[in-house]
């Protein structure tokens, strides 16, 4: 069987683009969506769990919730700009940017620079 993808010239008419348009439904959407902000929802949730772990003696500015949709929302757009500039998503770049950003904003809201 042969697995090569077939370029649009050599499809058949009743297939291509004008008279079948290749769209998703509404549930494939969320799906995609999804899977592409799943890193930025794990990070922005491990993030400030670990932060009261690891700093004990630094105070509380936010409650955990705050920061996790902080950082959910900062890595959220790292991923957006690494899709916008790389025209794709999932490169290593992006989720070390991802990161070095969501730990600076962890920093930031713990007001680390004081200690």
């Amino acid at each position: 069987m042969n697995y090569k993808i077939i370029a649009r010239r050599q499809m058949p008419p009743h297939l291509s683009w004008p008279w079948t348009p290749l769209l998703m439904d509404p549930l494939a959407v969320l799906n995609h969506l999804f899977n592409f902000v799943a890193p930025a929802l794990w990070l922005a949730l491990l993030l400030p769990i670990l932060a009261r772990l690891f700093m004990r003696k630094r105070p509380l500015s936010l409650s955990l919730y705050a920061q996790a949709a902080i950082n959910f929302f900062a890595c959220a757009g790292v991923l957006v700009v690494g899709l916008w500039v790389f025209g794709d998503d999932g490169k290593m770049l992006t989720y070390l940017a991802m990161a070095l950003v969501g730990a600076s904003s962890q920093w930031l809201m713990r007001r680390a620079w004081r200690h």
